[in-house]
């Protein structure tokens, strides 16, 4: 649903946030601000828009901008940029070898970008040291796909899970990470109400609430579970031979492998009731038109390649796969990981779906591109390369569009190698992360908005990203910053792009190169369209080979692109965690929340996504709570044997006892110590590289703080040296929370933090409570609250003062609204800016439902990712209704 009517000159491009690949109207106003719309005529979202999607308008302004080149801190000019990093490479690779260099890229780049920071490393260069933070999200599935499909394929679309009669969600809170997508699906459910859900994961999240069947499994059994749906299935006689012997091989070995895995061995190695893994075995067992979608959860993990093979492996068995409503369907984390995996983005990967290992495909790429080497074995994977940067073996490192000092496991690590690395290069649109401030060259980038190219989305369908904003100061879209590069190490002609429709151009032409349906990625239907065609073109599922139409589902008929052209079943063996240390005895789970994205640079600008949840903070089961003296809203820090990080206690059922859950969002430029991946093991998947985001050794204590407070002001709040403090945007300035040990004098601290000596305020000394406001031209500037306790004041009155006429020091200094003045309470739905006191007051009033809550206050009827939360407020004030009740407890 569009947040804002779309007016008439708004620009059609796509989303920069998930890999649901969403379809936007944006349009630039005089003013400088930016209005967002759903585009109702994609057919990835049909117009309906997520909380950040909504607010990208919010994220696109110029503070905090890194606008032009900096050598050593200082600024010059793009030649001497440029000049910097070409002599550096090249200097490095004369000196060392080209193994000595590497690019570490992101899934935030435009396929235009990727496929020319591919070309210069594998093609010019000569090394595959090219890698991408899609490394971190979706390398098992490219090597499951690989395994069992012999390419990296995704077999459907999204319109088989609107059409399948059962969905298993495993390892995917759809309804928080591609909420549009779930509302696809909760609509189709509607529309059907026999359709069944099933969610396989750890964590009771917001899309468990939704499920018919939640199967909460122990971190890392998933493959135990589908060894024992594949042995049911064949026990149940749903084997589609004539499928299985025209079109697959290995299935004899597969079967042999799940051998007495019964409904009890499985239920036993997964902590599941033995009940609801027979029941989920019949639900699938009873049903044709089935979908597995999987995402983090399954990547995320040692045995990750293995998950997504097991789930692979159900699918070749009953033939449910490429026709309508069935299939196994890998959902992406981000708006190119897929565009990245097709232009040979990951390190062992060549251009268009090429094999680095194949050495036809080999001559093929280095023929099409008249390049003097070609790398001829696979570079180093996200982890494994930083390893070589940290031990010296890579002495020249380009980062563009991602900050792995707080995305990567074992990040403090990380974040040495970056220190010691003789030469770093950093392109990125915000003058400061955690990276970036390591940066011999800093580079600036175009930002979304701000340039042309294209995305792919998880249904393999590439859409274009315009530019409706004017490029600010001096930054470059990223293709030409490395083109400019490839130019000056000596390669020019082989980069001589006059716009990305040329890139463009190029790749779809390789993609059809010596192609003949060997190959499953093929656009060179889209070759030779010109400029203008490009700026103009619709969104399209690829293969699109010339002379073709495009195909929208690949294996019903067989047809793999494994060297026998068959389906491959891969013999995967179910893991028992390793027993956890007694001094770490608690699991830690790493991920998302609701309305902020990798590490905020994006959706920290956004004050209403900071709204939802502003802190870094820890899920913790009530029991162990209350073992470590944990109550809800304290301090705790949570440790493993690389470091701790201090956030905020979220004390709840939704993860079982010996479980936690911190997200990944925090970093030091919004936190004090909340850099979670720290606390990650660097532990890879054998076979795709990818490491274990979700499975780390921790342990919990209480934090002791004398003082805790929170802040408010319209200019940069200073933090000193806080143990604990974490910002975020708020209408007119900042908000911080914060705590430390005990302080004789609060207002010498409340000057520190506003930077003023002018305050107005009262102290408690026997409470230990003081209020300070600052004042200026009858405006409230800032505000400082301090406690005990954590502070008893209403956040979003206090925010909404900022920058205001004052309406009393002493309304100000309360903390509260007057009784004319509702509080709206935490807000809960971030698309309408609906708090939980509005919710409960319109409870009170008589509405019953999540849909009564929806007519009175609009909440929940954009993207829905808010709809369990409002059903859990009525419940909790009495209307326990059938509506509330069924969106919060499985029915099945």
């Amino acid at each position: 649903m569009a947040t804002v009517p779309a007016a008439a000159n708004a620009v059609a491009t796509t989303c920069a946030y998930c890999g649901v690949g969403c379809g936007v109207l944006a349009t630039a106003h005089r003013d400088g601000t930016v209005s967002i719309a759903g585009d109702p005529t994609h057919p990835s979202n049909f117009g309906r828009l997520c909380s950040k999607g909504s607010a990208l308008g919010e994220t696109v302004g110029l503070e905090d901008r890194l606008l032009h080149p900096e050598i050593g801190g200082r600024r010059v000019s793009w030649d001497a940029a440029l000049d910097a990093v070409a002599d550096a490479f090249g200097r490095t690779v004369a000196e060392h070898g080209p193994d000595s260099v590497a690019l570490y890229v992101s899934g935030q780049l435009l396929t235009e970008d990727y496929y020319v920071a591919n070309k210069l490393m594998k093609g010019f260069i000569g090394t595959a040291n090219i890698d991408t933070n899609s490394r971190l999200c979706m390398a098992s599935s490219v090597a499951g796909h690989r395994r069992a499909f012999g390419t990296d394929t995704v077999p459907g679309t999204y319109e088989d899970l609107e059409a399948a009669d059962l969905l298993v969600l495993v390892g995917s809170n759809m309804a928080w990470c591609h909420p549009v997508i779930f509302q696809r699906i909760a609509a189709a459910k509607a529309a059907r109400p026999e359709v069944r859900i099933v969610v396989v994961d750890p964590r009771a999240t917001a899309t468990t609430v939704a499920a018919d069947l939640h199967l909460k499994l122990k971190p890392d059994t998933d493959v135990a579970l589908f060894t024992g749906l594949l042995k049911h299935l064949a026990d149940a006689a749903l084997t589609d031979t004539g499928y299985v012997e025209a079109h697959t091989e290995g299935w004899h070995a597969a079967l042999a492998n799940v051998a007495g895995w019964t409904v009890d061995r499985v239920a036993e190695e997964t902590g599941l009731a033995p009940s609801d893994v027979a029941a989920f075995f019949a639900m699938v067992a009873a049903t044709e038109r089935t979908v597995t979608v999987y995402s983090q959860g399954v990547n995320q993990s040692a045995c990750g390649t293995d998950k997504v093979n097991a789930i692979i492996n159900t699918h070749l068995l009953t033939g449910r796969i490429g026709r309508v409503g069935t299939g196994p369907f890998s959902i992406t984390g981000q708006p190119n990981a897929m565009g990245g995996r097709e232009v040979g983005g990951l390190a062992n990967m060549l251009a268009c779906h090429m094999d680095i290992e194949d050495a036809a495909h080999r001559r093929i790429v280095k023929s099409f591109w008249n390049a003097p080497v070609i790398a001829d074995k696979a570079g180093l994977k996200a982890v494994e390369l930083f390893d070589a940067v940290h031990d010296g073996r890579i002495k020249a490192l380009w980062v563009m569009a991602t900050n792995p000092a707080d995305s990567l496991p074992d990040a403090g690590r990380v974040e040495e190698a970056l220190k010691r690395v003789p030469f770093l290069a950093v392109s990125d649109v915000v003058a400061a992360t955690d990276t970036l401030r390591h940066a011999h060259v800093k580079l600036p980038a175009a930002g979304w908005g701000e340039k042309d190219g294209t995305v792919t989305n998880s249904e393999r369908r590439i859409s274009r990203q315009r530019a409706f904003l004017p490029l600010p100061g001096e930054a470059r879209p990223d293709w030409q910053i490395v083109a400019d590069v490839a130019q000056r190490m000596g390669f020019g002609e082989a980069f001589a792009w006059s716009g990305p429709h040329e890139v463009f151009d190029e790749y779809a032409r390789l993609s059809g190169a010596q192609n003949d349906d060997s190959r499953d990625f093929d656009i060179s239907g889209l070759a030779g369209k010109g400029e203008a065609a490009y700026a103009d073109m619709a969104p399209v599922q690829w293969p699109v080979r010339a002379g073709g139409a495009p195909a929208t589902r690949f294996f019903a008929k067989g047809g793999f692109y494994t060297p026998s052209r068959r389906g491959r079943f891969v013999v995967t063996v179910p893991q028992t965690p390793a027993a956890k240390p007694r001094r770490f005895p608690f699991t830690l789970n790493t991920g998302r929340v609701r309305d902020h994205w990798h590490t905020m640079t994006r959706t920290g600008r956004s004050q209403r996504l900071s709204a939802h949840m502003g802190e870094p903070f820890v899920e913790i089961h009530p029991s162990d709570a209350a073992a470590h003296g944990i109550g809800a809203a304290d301090l705790v820090a949570v440790s493993s044997p690389r470091g701790a990080v201090v956030v905020r206690a979220l004390v709840t059922d939704r993860v079982d006892e010996g479980a936690l859950f911190v997200p990944m969002h925090w970093t030091d430029q919004t936190s004090a110590n909340a850099r979670v991946d720290r606390l990650v093991e660097a532990k890879v998947d054998p076979v795709s590289g990818q490491p274990a985001l979700k499975f780390s050794v921790a342990r919990v204590e209480r934090f002791e703080a004398g003082v805790f407070g929170y802040a408010v002001s319209t200019r940069p709040i200073r933090t000193g040296e806080l143990a604990y403090w974490a910002k975020a945007r708020v209408a007119g300035g900042t908000a911080m929370e914060f705590a430390d040990a005990d302080t004789a004098d609060a207002r010498a601290l409340a000057e520190e933090l506003l930077g003023t000596k002018d305050l107005v305020g009262v102290i408690d000394a026997a409470a230990g409570a003081a209020r300070f406001a600052a004042i200026a031209d009858g405006r409230l500037t800032g505000a400082v609250f301090l406690a005990r306790q954590p502070v008893a004041v209403s956040r979003s009155f206090v925010s909404g003062l900022l920058g205001e006429p004052v309406p009393g020091v002493s309304v100000v200094l309360a903390g509260r609204p007057g009784a004319d003045q509702p509080d709206p309470g935490p807000t809960i739905c971030s698309c309408f800016r609906v708090g939980a006191n509005q919710i409960v007051a319109a409870a009170g009033c008589g509405a019953r439902t999540v849909a009564d809550i929806g007519e009175r206050l609009q909440a929940g009827t954009n993207c829905g990712s808010c709809r369990n939360e409002i059903a859990r407020i009525l419940l909790s004030v009495g209307e326990k209704t059938d509506e509330a009740a069924r969106q919060l407890a499985p029915t099945g």
